[in-house]
C-alpha cells in the first residue's frame, strides 16, 4: 500500500462515526419535534388564513350574491376615501397613543411600590390582578353602569362634589376616553406581573454599589433600573400596542346598541371590520381593511424592536 492510500486510510478512520443514539441527537430531535407543534399551530391558524384575507381583498365578495367578481385592487382604492375608515383609524390610533404609555407608567410605578411591601404582598399583587383575569364582557357592564349619566356611582360622587354630572360614554368628546380607561384598568394587573418580574431580576449588587458610591433613589432608577428594565419595557410596549390596534371587545359591549358609537367617536379598525363583514356581508372590502390593519401592524412592531430596544453590558 502506497503512502497515500495510508493517508487516505487514517484520515478516514480518523473521522467519528454518525451517531443516531446519542443524548445529543435525541435532544436535537425532541426539540424540534416541540417547536413543530406551535409551527404548524401558526400554518392553520394565522398564516393560511392571513393569505386567504390577502386573496379575498382582491374580490368584491359578497356571500349574498352568487358572483364574487374579480376586483383587483380596487377594494384598496375605496378605501382612500372611506370616511369611516379613516375615523376607525384615527380613534385607534387614539386608543393607543393614549393607552400605551398610561399603563405602562402607572404598571411600573405600582410594581416599585409593590416591591417595598412587606405585609400582605400576595393579596396586594392579586389585587391588581384580579381585573386581568375578569371576563371582558363582565368589566364591560359593569363599567358602563359606574358611568352611567342617570345612575352611575361616579356621577352620584360628582353631585356630592357640587359638581355637574358628565355624559361619559354617551357623549362624543367624552367617549373614546372612558373606554379607554376601561382598558387601562383591565390590563394593568399585567403590566403589574411583568414589571414585578423585570425588577426581580436586576441584581441587588447594583443597588448596594450605587448606594456605596453616594448615588441617590432617582439617580439609581434613571442609571440602573430603567436601563435594565428595557426588555421588559420593549415586551410591554410591542404586546400593548398590538392589543390597542386590534381593539374590539370592549368596544362593542360598551355601547352594545350603538357599537362604535356615539357618532362614531369609539370605533376601531377591528369593530369596522366586524360591521363590514358581518352587517353589510362585504367580505372582500372587510378583508382589504384586515389586510391594511395587519400591515400597519406589521411596520409598527418592526419600528418600535428596532428603535426603543437597547443593549446594557450587566
Amino acid at each position: 500500500m502506497d503512502t497515500t492510500s495510508k493517508l487516505a486510510g487514517g484520515r478516514a478512520s480518523a473521522r467519528p462515526p454518525r451517531r443516531r443514539n446519542t443524548v445529543k441527537y435525541r435532544q436535537t430531535v425532541t426539540a424540534y419535534t416541540f417547536l413543530l407543534v406551535p409551527l404548524l399551530f401558526f400554518l392553520l391558524v394565522r398564516f393560511i388564513p392571513t393569505f386567504m384575507a390577502l386573496r379575498l381583498s382582491l374580490f368584491d365578495w359578497n356571500i349574498l350574491r352568487e358572483q364574487q367578481p374579480f376586483v383587483g385592487l380596487d377594494n384598496y382604492k375605496t378605501l382612500i376615501d372611506d370616511e369611516k375608515f379613516a375615523q376607525a383609524l384615527k380613534n385607534t390610533a387614539l386608543y393607543t397613543v393614549i393607552g400605551v404609555p398610561l399603563q405602562i407608567i402607572l404598571g411600573l410605578g405600582l410594581a416599585l411600590m409593590l416591591g417595598r411591601v412587606r405585609a400582605f404582598r400576595g393579596f396586594y399583587r392579586a389585587l391588581y390582578f384580579a381585573p386581568y383575569v375578569t371576563p371582558i364582557v363582565a368589566a364591560a357592564w359593569v363599567w358602563q353602569w359606574v358611568f352611567s349619566p342617570q345612575f352611575g356611582p361616579v356621577n352620584t360622587v360628582l353631585g356630592w362634589l357640587h359638581l355637574p354630572p358628565q355624559s361619559f360614554l354617551t357623549s362624543p368628546d367624552q367617549a373614546l376616553a372612558t373606554t379607554a380607561g376601561l382598558v387601562v384598568w383591565q390590563n394593568l394587573g399585567f403590566q403589574v406581573v411583568l414589571f414585578l418580574a423585570g425588577l426581580a431580576a436586576i441584581p441587588r449588587s447594583y443597588y448596594e454599589a450605587a448606594e456605596i458610591d453616594g448615588a441617590t433613589g432617582s439617580q439609581a432608577f434613571w442609571r440602573i433600573t430603567l436601563p435594565l428594565l428595557n426588555p421588559t419595557i420593549v415586551f410591554s410596549v410591542v404586546t400593548g400596542t398590538i392589543a390597542y390596534l386590534q381593539l374590539f371587545t370592549q368596544v362593542v359591549n360598551l355601547n352594545f346598541t350603538d357599537q362604535g358609537g356615539p357618532l362614531g367617536s369609539t370605533l376601531t379598525v377591528a369593530v369596522y371590520i366586524y360591521q363590514l363583514a358581518f352587517g353589510r356581508f362585504q367580505m372582500g372590502y372587510a378583508s382589504a381593511v384586515t389586510v391594511v390593519l395587519f400591515a400597519i401592524i406589521l411596520i409598527i412592531t418592526l419600528l418600535q424592536l428596532r428603535f426603543l430596544t437597547r443593549r446594557y453590558d450587566t
